[in-house]
């Protein structure tokens, strides 16, 4: 499955629209509690009802919140599965890194003819994992300023 960008840029009256929709649509969904699965949505001018699933709606209130903020958005599904391009745009680093990442084996891959293949939740991983050393990397950095009274 490829990525597809869902939403283009967010406009003015897009965010706009966005702004006063968000909280009514968050208060609904704090109002159902935990034992709803679904919420029902009015269609205007018809006398039908969506039923979504309450997930959905968790979702809907994230890309409207993003909206709200001006901010545009892509939704990618959770089978994507990225070309070295696409897999370093999402890792925000050049391709030739990315293909050194993938020779070294720090990030699988699939071969499909002479192309690599990433899927995203290993893309996730190798990010989720960078963030964690990151983060243990500065906290032992601020406990050894700490340690030498650094003054931080």
């Amino acid at each position: 499955m490829h990525m597809e960008a869902v939403l283009e840029k967010t406009t003015k009256e897009d965010q706009n629209i966005a702004k006063s929709s968000v909280s009514r649509l968050l208060a609904t969904s704090q109002a159902l509690g935990h034992g709803s699965t679904f919420v029902e949505i009015k269609v205007k001018g018809e006398n039908m009802f969506l039923r979504i699933p309450k997930k959905a709606l968790s979702l809907l209130i994230t890309i409207l919140g993003n909206m709200a903020e001006g901010k545009s958005i892509t939704l990618i599904p959770s089978d994507a599965v990225f070309s070295t391009q696409q897999a370093a745009d999402f890792l925000d680093v050049s391709r030739p890194h990315l293909v050194k990442l993938l020779e070294e084996g720090k990030i699988p891959f699939k071969k499909a003819g002479t192309h690599r293949r990433i899927e995203l939740s290993d893309l996730i991983t190798y990010k989720n994992k960078l963030k964690s050393d990151r983060n243990k990397n500065l906290d032992f950095l601020a406990k050894q300023a700490q340690d030498l009274n650094f003054g931080y």
